[in-house]
């Protein structure tokens, strides 16, 4: 490596004083694309319903299929980024497909009433352009937190609660802005919601592309997510771009596809586990101790689907809860259904602190990472159980108080604290380093089919005095609806805390 790239000891940051100044580009990079993320997420099913004038059911299933997508692309990108391109590269090329994306949606909410044909091919173009560019921009951010700093530093799982931190600050931020121009009442202002979420993705990209030589650097200076050494002439760039639009257009037909024409997508992630599974494990370097490791991604990551697919009813279902079902007239102003997903992340730039600062101060007290996750999915179910209590024997028509939203939400938080964090930090401890953002990638995979399962979960939602049916659970009215999501995230948080003692054991073995 040019030795011009390796900054002088007296340049480096003093571990002493804290974490890395790369830390906190980071921080601001993801800020912003999780402003664009979550803010157009805020209102995407609102914007199906009342402006496209699609059914609860329809949207609820088509927001599953393309947040399963977005989880699903990493694979993509990860695997990329880990032989041709690099980190860097790969964060910049997603950051600029993601704001096309939601220029693509902003013409498309500028269309709906006059010219329905062109609207629907840009609001499909505009979610498989989003889709295409998380699969190079997530997996790859991710990873790099872990890379700035060595190999057993105890300040790694403070770091990722620090990064998570950004991640919901522009989850707060996003929801609100968005909601506040798009979200009005008048369907025709959506498209406002979709244009402030390009612009926070421009500013992320901007961000990055000028501090990331300065400060994104591993523990020993050298510069981070440069591209991998590889033999062979460079590729032609008119052919990446093209590579980039065809993979552009595949994830717009494939979004499509499972909308309109088979529901496909569980069987192809269920696929891609074996496969990826296969391409590690069947890797005649890796140790017998570090396949043991990587068995410990895989089975948390099952338990994480349970997690999430309950989790992600923020988008959808919980957010027909706050349209219709919930009180919010203050009497002065009328609170748009979409701010309320600001509150989970309002909840984790709280409470994040605190639980970075509990990890530390038990010291050898701290509860292992699988029992963490354990405490997250029985919070998570105690949510639900909240707002369960709240919906009982309410009469149709009836609205509740905003109060059982946000309690729920803070208890959701608290299980996202003690579960998510936790299992990014988890990853990139356990993951040896040629599949890093390979791994990272399995890890959202899991997220891949959690929001798939929350889009099929959401669409039983109890409309109108319909029952809704799951395996053989049948629900009739609110109440029975969010107790399947006790009885689902209190089950596996039960089984997860019987393994957790054998797991420790497997993450910490050396034969």
């Amino acid at each position: 490596m040019d030795q011009s790239e390796i900054l002088k000891p007296e340049q480096l940051d003093d571990v002493s004083k804290g974490h890395p100044k790369g830390l906190y580009v980071l921080f601001a990079t993801e800020m912003w694309e999780r402003f664009n993320y979550y803010g157009m997420r805020a209102i995407l099913v609102l914007f199906m319903t009342k402006a496209l004038l699609f059914d609860k059911a329809f949207a609820s299933n088509l927001y599953g299929s393309y947040t399963g997508l977005v989880y699903l692309t990493p694979l993509i990108g990860g695997f990329v980024a880990d032989r041709y391109w690099g980190n860097r590269r790969s964060i910049i090329t997603g950051g600029i497909l993601m704001a096309l994306g939601e220029l693509l949606m902003f013409a498309c909410a500028s269309l709906y009433q006059t010219n329905l044909d062109v609207s629907s091919f840009l609001f499909f173009s505009g979610l498989g352009f989003m889709i295409a560019g998380n699969g190079f921009f997530k997996p790859n951010i991710s990873s790099m937190v872990g890379q700035l700093y060595k190999p057993g530093d105890r300040r790694l799982d403070s770091a990722y609660t620090i990064f998570y931190m950004g991640i919901n600050v522009g989850g707060a931020l996003g929801p609100f802005i968005c909601g506040y121009f798009g979200d009005t009442g008048n369907p025709a202002d959506y498209k406002w919601a979709f244009l402030a979420a390009a612009v926070a993705m421009m500013i992320g990209v901007v961000v990055f592309i000028n501090l990331k030589d300065k400060y994104v650097r591993g523990p020993e200076g050298a510069p981070l997510g440069m591209k991998p050494v590889q033999e062979g002439k460079e590729m032609n760039p008119v052919l990446v771009y093209l590579s980039l639009l065809l993979f552009s257009a595949v994830c717009v037909g494939l979004l499509y596809i499972d909308a309109n024409v088979y529901s496909y997508l569980s069987y192809l992630l269920a696929a891609a586990v074996l496969g990826i599974a296969y391409m590690i494990f069947s890797d005649k370097k890796l140790t017998l101790v570090e396949k043991k490791k990587i068995s410990v991604i895989f089975i948390l990551a099952f338990f994480v689907v349970f997690f999430w697919s309950a989790f992600e009813q923020a988008g959808a279902s919980l957010t027909f809860f706050a349209e219709e079902t919930t009180q919010r007239d203050l009497g002065f102003f009328t609170i748009p259904a979409s701010w309320f997903q600001s509150l989970n992340s309002v909840f984790v730039v709280t409470f994040a602190p605190i639980f970075a600062w509990l990890w530390i101060k038990l010291g050898r007290r701290e509860p292992s990472a699988p029992t963490k996750m354990a405490i997250g999915l029985m919070l998570l179910a105690v949510g639900y159980f909240v707002i369960a209590v709240g919906v009982k024997d309410v009469g149709a028509g009836i609205k509740v108080s905003m109060m059982w939203l946000i309690g729920m939400y803070a208890f959701h938080t608290w299980g996202e604290l003690c579960l998510s964090p936790i299992g990014l930090s988890l990853v990139n401890k356990l993951a040896p380093l040629k599949f890093a953002s390979l791994l990272m990638a399995v890890w959202f995979l899991a997220n891949a089919g959690a929001n798939v399962l929350s889009g099929k979960l959401s669409s039983l939602y109890p409309d109108g005095g319909h029952s809704t049916n799951f395996a053989g659970y049948e629900m009739n009215n609110l109440n029975e609806f969010f107790m399947l999501f006790v009885g689902m995230a209190g089950v596996a948080s039960i089984i997860l805390f019987v393994l957790t003692k054998w797991l420790q054991k497997t993450m910490t073995a050396t034969s």
